[in-house]
């Protein structure tokens, strides 16, 4: 039934859910993937390949067969609709091979293991012996794990250079500038879909503009250059797991939809994260500066914004667009933050752009989870608030409207909010795997479905005043412990 429903959402939609719905092969049958997998197997070794004109392949995929199909598992259902748009394949694709990696765990988990193989063999032969766009997905997902690969190598090489993060930036130009190292030309390649973004087509690396950031593992800025000859920008991480942080920015990127749904647009920044393994992955950069670095440059966020926009006749001087667009993404980001639990917030992982918008970064603690004692309840730093105008400012009071109204519209999208969340508490998500059984029970308190959207929204309000009381007052020792988070 549920692979019946799922067959009437769009594409845009099925891509929403699909790393969850790649972790819900885990509750299929094994031993029917199995069978599919021997049957597929049998069928390809019947029919010579090259003796297929392209019009038979796409009868002998009997896709029309496929669709009809009342009966068709998950596993059939999302290999079907993978191979025929190339956003699906790329992250279907990528989403599998995590799962298919050694974990080296238990006997449960080998059979885990040995599922997602089948259906990343299945998958790959469908585009194999399919139409040649099919073929051609085949083709690019080659061409992208090639060039991971050759990535991580040369990664493993500039972690092995002796010296300063200058002399590693120095040597990571080189080797991306020197046409045979990791037989790979970094900087011109036969183009292919960016795997993190598999709309934009990517031809080269930019070896000049590469650096390394200062953080312990000194992830890699990387620009590469696209087809139309524009610059997108990523950070390559090697030594990492990104695989929370891709959960927490889809559960934003979806929670984004629905607000917006809901004509409420709350400038947020929904960066994209791909982890194409347990140990790399890529994420974009986004054009911006940590709040620690506004101020201690700037002495304020209102002056920062001031210097990008003035505005003579705008609020402090400040053009009202940017205001408007500060005030909601504080709002958006409280809530969200807030739902999810999300720890660890200080000055260097809050980021702001000149456009005004406020966003975090950095998702190692969720579901509550936090290095520091007594968490205020809101992420709202003094900072944020002095950014604002102060609490007796009418922006401050428009940003309580618009986290009450957030917070309302995304209680009535519970339902789906915990489903993926559920769909999760097998995934090897640190925070989630602590303690999976509380997961969505985590979730579930802090929407308080208990309570009408009244007594929500005078919830919300109580949590606002607690937190303000905390970073504007600190009197009571807790408060001032609350204050205190907010310093390093």
């Amino acid at each position: 039934y549920a692979v019946t429903r799922l067959q009437q959402a769009p594409d845009e939609d099925l891509l929403l859910y699909l790393l969850q719905l790649v972790q819900a092969l885990k509750y299929e049958s094994f031993d029917e993937i199995s069978e599919a997998y021997k049957r597929s197997s049998q069928s390809m070794t019947k029919i010579p390949e090259d003796s297929l004109t392209s019009s038979d392949r796409k009868t002998e995929s009997s896709e029309e067969d496929l669709l009809e199909s009342k009966n068709m598992d998950l596993s059939t259902f999302l290999i079907h609709r993978a191979c025929d748009n190339l956003k699906l394949a790329n992250y279907f694709y990528w989403y599998l091979l995590t799962e298919c990696e050694d974990h080296n765990m238990g006997k449960q988990d080998n059979k885990v293991r040995s599922m997602y193989l089948y259906v990343m063999k299945m998958f790959l032969q469908a585009l194999k012996t399919g139409p040649p766009d099919w073929q051609a997905r085949s083709n690019f997902l080659t061409r992208q794990d090639n060039f991971i690969e050759k990535l991580v190598k040369l990664m493993k090489h500039v972690a092995r250079e002796s010296g300063n993060r200058k002399r590693k930036t120095d040597r990571l130009q080189a080797l991306l500038a020197d046409p045979e190292s990791h037989r790979i030309n970094f900087s011109n390649f036969e183009p292919f879909p960016l795997p993190l973004d598999p709309s934009v087509m990517v031809k080269s690396i930019v070896p000049e503009k590469a650096s390394l950031f200062k953080s312990a593992l000194m992830p890699a800025r990387l620009t590469f250059v696209t087809t139309d000859n524009r610059e997108y920008v990523t950070i390559f991480k090697h030594g990492d797991d990104l695989r929370q942080d891709q959960l927490i920015l889809q559960i934003i990127i979806l929670m984004d939809k629905l607000l917006r749904a809901e004509n409420l647009d709350l400038k947020l920044t929904p960066y994209r994260v791909l982890a194409t393994s347990t140990k790399h992955g890529f994420v974009q950069y986004i054009d911006s500066l940590p709040v620690a670095e506004v101020l201690a440059t700037e002495g304020s966020i209102q002056a920062f914004f001031r210097k990008n926009h003035p505005c003579e006749t705008g609020p402090y001087g400040i053009a009202p667009d940017i205001m408007d667009t500060y005030v909601r993404s504080c709002a958006g980001y409280c809530v969200i933050t807030y739902l999810l639990g999300v720890g660890d917030r200080h000055l260097d992982n809050l980021m702001l752009t000149t456009s005004g918008k406020l966003f975090h970064i950095d998702f190692g603690y969720i579901l509550g989870r936090d290095p520091k004692p007594l968490p205020p309840p809101m992420k709202l730093s003094k900072e944020m608030v002095e950014g604002m105008g102060g609490v007796q400012s009418e922006h401050y009071h428009e940003f309580r409207k618009q986290c009450y109204t957030a917070f309302l519209h995304l209680r009535r999208h519970a339902s789906l909010i915990l489903n993926l969340f559920s769909l999760m508490t097998d995934a090897s998500v640190p925070d989630i795997a602590l303690e999976p059984d509380k997961a969505v029970k985590k979730v579930q308190d802090k929407l308080r479905l208990d309570l009408s959207d009244e007594e929500a929204v005078h919830y919300l309000q109580n949590l606002l005043d607690m937190s303000v009381t905390a970073v504007m007052a600190a009197l009571v020792e807790q408060l001032h412990k609350f204050a205190q988070y907010w310093r390093k």
